[in-house]
């Protein structure tokens, strides 16, 4: 096997010689050429872009969480019939999970006989039957104040056979 020699040029023929001289111009001068481009160059960037809304309007967030209704607050209370038919009736009307149907006399007796503020304080809290769930808190609708739901009560109770007094509304 014949030694390698450390003198001997990689560059065998004149081809490779010619190749050789012209890369070592081309490449150093493209290289300053494209540097040069990229310093000077002034960025191609919508100038709207950069007005306050625009920013705004980028980074709004993915989703927003509320509590609470959009009306909460300043409104009037609703009535006792229209939260029944909002809220209350989903269940009442048709007695779903035992619940007393609006009408029946015999099954709102016993709450009646209750009072008011029994069914009020259930009607808050929600009513649980052997650990299962039979009536949400407030009937699901997180958004009715305590009076809008005795005004509630007092209209199923009325309708039921009652004769229950609406309760006067809070002093704010």
């Amino acid at each position: 096997m014949a030694e390698h020699d450390e003198h001997a040029s990689f560059i065998k023929t004149p081809q490779q010689l010619i190749t050789v001289v012209l890369l070592a111009f081309v490449v150093p001068i493209t290289g300053i050429v494209l540097t040069v481009q990229l310093v000077l160059s002034h960025p191609h960037v919508d100038p709207a872009a950069l007005k306050p809304e625009a920013v705004a309007a980028r980074m709004q967030p993915v989703g927003k969480i509320e509590f609470g209704s959009a009306d909460a607050g300043g409104g009037a209370p609703r009535s006792g019939e229209e939260v029944v038919k909002t809220v209350c009736g989903a269940c009442h009307l048709s007695g779903v999970a035992g619940a007393p149907k609006i009408g029946d006399k015999a099954a709102w007796a016993p709450h009646i006989k209750a009072g008011l503020n029994r069914m009020l304080a259930d009607a808050i809290k929600g009513i649980t039957i052997k650990g299962a769930m039979v009536m949400p808190p407030r009937g699901g609708a997180a958004d009715l104040s305590d009076h809008e739901v005795a005004l509630a009560i007092v209209y199923m109770a009325n309708q039921s056979g009652g004769k229950m007094k609406e309760p006067a509304e809070p002093k704010k």
